[in-house]
C-alpha cells in the first residue's frame, strides 16, 4: 500500500493502519530496534510501540516521508529501552560505542538556552552529510542513526573493518571542522 493511504488510514483512524503500516515497515523497523537492543523481545516490544505512537501522533501530523517517521520513533523507542537496559547492568555495548564515537565532533545540547541552536546544527548536519560522497553518507547514517556495528557496516558495503572506521573517522572530522567553521562549539 502506498504510502499516502497508510496516512489516511490513520487519519480516518482505521485499524488496518496499524497492519499496513507492520505490513510495509515492520521488517525495517524491527532491523533498527535490534541493531541497538540486545534481546529480540524488547526489539518486537519497541516495534508495537512504535506502532501505537504513531496511531496517538496522526492526526495531527502528517509525515512527509513515512519510513523516516515509523524509523525515527522506532529509533527513539528503542535507545529509550537501552538506557533503560543499561541502568539496569551498567554494561558496555554497540551503541554505547558508536553514541561516543560522535560525542567529539558534535556540540552538547544540555543547556535549555541551547535548544534553539540544536535545530539549526541539525539542518547544517543534513546539508553536510548531502555533500559527502554516498558511500560515506550511508555509512554514516547506519552507523549514527542505525546504530549498527563495524562489522555489519564493513559486511553490507563490501569494505574491511578497517577501511569502514576509516571513513566513518574522516567523516566525523570533517563535520567536525564543518560545525566548526560554522560558529558552533564542538
Amino acid at each position: 500500500m502506498e504510502d499516502h493511504k497508510i496516512i489516511e488510514l490513520y487519519w480516518a483512524r482505521s485499524q488496518q493502519a496499524i497492519q499496513e503500516s507492520e505490513d510495509k515497515y515492520g521488517p525495517y523497523c524491527r532491523s533498527i530496534a535490534r541493531g541497538i537492543l540486545d534481546r529480540e523481545e524488547d526489539a518486537e516490544e519497541c516495534v508495537n510501540d512504535t506502532w501505537f505512537r504513531a496511531w496517538n501522533a496522526m492526526p495531527p501530523q502528517r509525515p512527509n516521508i513515512l519510513s523516516a517517521f515509523f524509523g525515527k520513533l522506532t529509533r527513539n523507542l528503542s535507545l529509550d529501552r537501552w538506557r533503560k537496559n543499561r541502568a539496569a547492568k551498567r554494561g558496555g555495548s554497540q551503541v554505547e560505542v558508536a553514541l561516543q564515537e560522535l560525542e567529539h565532533c558534535l556540540p552538547d545540547h544540555r543547556r535549555p538556552d541551547e535548544e534553539l541552536e540544536a535545530g539549526e546544527t541539525a539542518a547544517l548536519i543534513s546539508d553536510f552529510l548531502w555533500k559527502q560522497p554516498e558511500l560515506d553518507r550511508r555509512l554514516f547514517v547506519r552507523r549514527y542513526f542505525h546504530l549498527e556495528s563495524i562489522d555489519t557496516l564493513a559486511r553490507r558495503f563490501g569494505l574491511t573493518e578497517s577501511q569502514a572506521k576509516s571513513r566513518l573517522h574522516r567523516t566525523r572530522q570533517k563535520l567536525k571542522a564543518a560545525l566548526e567553521k560554522e560558529g558552533i562549539a564542538v
